[in-house]
């Protein structure tokens, strides 16, 4: 498991951005199927976990609508 301290503030909220777009990208797809699962919530909690330690503010993951 990566370290994620010693990223700076913009590198993880890119990380984070990229796995929030993703992942609206697959609900617009509208399948019940997805591409984006299990591993990927799990790294988005670990980055939001980081950036909340970091009071860094950010759009925070809509994982279903």
């Amino acid at each position: 498991m990566t370290d994620l301290r010693p990223l700076a503030d913009d590198t993880l909220m890119r990380f984070y951005e990229n796995i929030r777009e993703q992942v609206s990208a697959d609900i617009r797809l509208g399948s019940r199927h997805r591409l984006l699962g299990e591993t990927a919530k799990h790294q988005a909690e670990r980055l939001r976990e980081e950036l909340d330690r970091r009071r860094l503010q950010f759009k925070p993951i809509e994982w279903d609508r």
